[in-house]
């Protein structure tokens, strides 16, 4: 058997010449399996003190028996396990596929990046990120964090006076406000000196460098021209001291500055968002811009023309940035730079994502099967890698229009963190023109409509055939799940991100959240629990926090995020107890819950 030879193979490695000494420590060896040890450490420990004590110092000896042996030794503790074991392409051993069931049986959810629960088994679909700093390190200046692991009960008076506002501080912490409802169409008419235009508490504003106004989220661009002039114009004062301006905070306000040549895109709060979190929503923006028209293009028409006025170009994709503001306010998933995923047995999705695989193109890069704002499955081309951004891009152009319902649509689309030079050729069409599952594919080349219009034909019969489409039609009637189903009681939502895979999960919002008010308040209190865990100057690893309506419970690790709400009857006690065993309902619940081996061309 393999562990019964590895020993001397050792040894015939090495060259040993002292016949007795190789006996002595191989006996030792030999007691270990005899016994049936099954730690391999201890055995480890064994074999190796047995060279120690015989006196064998040779240096290539020191190396190859630690490694070799343990090698070994993780047979024998695979072999008493009874774990299968088969011969891979490049020729060595590896254990049959029985990691979803260790995995879920695991008595601890791990807390190191790879291990934790939701983590792929294989490599991650999307270009790795912890969180949201790389949106903002080309903007941000580094900073020395201070040492990890405080856990935060409550909030400073002075740090709750500047974030809400609040003119005297109570001994429990109060709620941030967030921003009130408003309906889906908003009035581009509005009078920027009326009550009404200033009561919206976040403004967007994206000018020129020459100050000409190009886009803003509320009232209209002409209106508005003399105030974006008063902007660029503080932009400039500062620049020509050779400093740059991040920010301003005054009355309760916060205004961020983000300057992207040619750009500048200016943001008005007075929510408790952090600068740093603005910032990432100002680059949101830009990169919706770079979208349509990509970097080269956009640079090469303010050098020939520094006042032009880009909203010829831009017009009627107004839209499309607006309702990518409403994903901000309202999306975890733009919060977390992570993904969700449709729960979905892992043997359907797998057939699925095995169907869209055999459905391939040469000039394929990404195959993506959306149902409504959740991710089904990925299929990449091998070594290319799709950052978070860029596919909330496509899930905003995908939502923001339902002409894509009414056949298939070819569209061009710059994937600005994949590359802002150029554009990929995008075909999206719905499988069914009742449904809510929309193929997404994605090609390099620009005469390729018809080959990828085939791609989805083959896809489609593929699935037809097997009964994977039936479940998946099936899960489309129940596309989230309920809180209820982690049996934890005072829990009424949280938020789960795996950072190695870049997904994230969270259940249906109860009944106290039923409202688009009370939505985006909840929306607010993780912005703001998000902003004090990553805050560039003092980063927490937990925090736990009081209100009158609910209770939170945020805690970061090197492997994931979580962020609980629970009802005010709950104590800390009860949520930090509940978070173990919500992570070990997670782990249990991982391969429906997320995607754990995506595939590639």
């Amino acid at each position: 058997m393999l562990y019964q030879s590895s020993f001397p193979l050792i040894f015939n490695m090495t060259c040993i010449h002292s016949h007795r000494k190789t006996q002595s420590v191989y006996s030792t060896w030999s007691q270990c399996v005899q016994q049936h040890e099954t730690r391999p450490m201890r055995i480890l420990k064994r074999t190796v003190s047995g060279v120690d004590r015989l006196g064998i110092y040779y240096p290539v000896l020191q190396v190859v028996v630690p490694v070799v042996t343990y090698a070994a030794v993780m047979a024998v503790y695979v072999h008493n396990k009874g774990i299968p074991w088969e011969v891979q392409q490049n020729g060595t051993l590896a254990p049959v596929d029985r990691l979803r069931n260790e995995r879920s049986e695991s008595p601890t959810p791990g807390l190191v990046v790879g291990t934790e629960p939701g983590a792929g088994q294989e490599s991650a679909m999307f270009v790795h990120a912890q969180s949201f700093e790389d949106l903002t390190a080309d903007s941000e200046p580094t900073t020395e964090p201070e040492p990890e692991g405080e856990t935060v009960l409550g909030e400073s008076a002075e740090e709750e006076a500047l974030c809400l506002g609040a003119e005297q501080e109570t001994q429990e912490e109060q709620q941030p406000e967030v921003e009130e409802e408003r309906p889906e169409n908003r009035s581009k008419e509005e009078d920027v000196c009326s009550e009404v235009w200033r009561s919206h508490r976040k403004h967007v504003f994206v000018l020129s460098e020459a100050g000409k106004p190009i886009y803003t989220r509320y009232g209209t661009e002409e209106a508005l021209s003399s105030t974006m002039g008063v902007m660029m114009a503080l932009v400039s004062v500062v620049e020509a001291d050779k400093n740059i301006i991040r920010s301003i905070h005054a009355d309760g306000y916060k205004v961020v500055f983000l300057r992207k040549t040619p750009l500048v895109l200016v943001g008005v709060s007075r929510t408790c968002q952090s600068d740093r979190e603005l910032t990432r929503e100002l680059q949101y923006i830009y990169y919706q811009i770079v979208s349509l028209l990509t970097l080269t293009q956009l640079n090469h028409i303010f050098q020939h023309k520094q006042n032009y006025d880009l909203r010829r170009l831009l017009a009627g994709s107004e839209h499309l940035t607006d309702n990518l503001l409403r994903l901000l306010d309202r999306d975890p998933g733009l919060l977390l730079s992570a993904v969700t995923c449709l729960p979905l047995a892992s043997s359907t999705r797998d057939l699925v994502s095995s169907s869209l695989q055999a459905a391939k193109a040469k000039s394929l890069v990404f195959s993506i099967l959306l149902a409504g704002d959740r991710l089904v499955t990925l299929v990449r081309k091998k070594d290319q890698y799709l950052h978070h951004m860029d596919l909330h891009l496509l899930f905003n152009l995908v939502g923001s229009s339902s002409s894509f319902r009414e056949g298939e649509g070819w569209t061009p689309i710059c994937l600005p963190k994949f590359n802002t030079a150029g554009f990929f050729h995008a075909h999206i069409s719905y499988l069914e023109p009742a449904s809510d599952l929309c193929l997404i594919l994605v090609s390099t080349d620009r005469e390729d409509f018809f080959n990828l219009s085939d791609c989805k034909r083959r896809f489609l019969e593929r699935l037809s055939r097997r009964t994977a489409y039936q479940s998946l039609k099936e899960a489309l009637k129940c596309p989230s799940y309920s809180v209820t189903q982690v049996n934890i009681p005072e829990l009424r939502h949280f938020l789960y991100k795996s950072k190695s895979s870049g997904l994230y999960t969270s259940p249906e919002l109860p009944l106290p959240y039923q409202s688009l008010e009370d939505q985006e308040r909840l929306m607010g209190l993780y912005q703001y629990l998000h902003s004090r865990l990553h805050q560039p100057t003092r980063p927490l690893r937990s925090i736990y926090r009081c209100g009158e309506t609910e209770n939170l419970l945020a805690w970061v690790t090197s492997g994931f995020e979580l962020y609980l709400c629970f009802s005010p009857l709950g104590t800390k006690a009860m949520a930090v107890a509940a978070v173990n065993k919500l992570l070990k309902w997670i782990r249990r619940e991982e391969d429906r819950l997320f995607i754990l081996s995506p595939l590639t061309y």
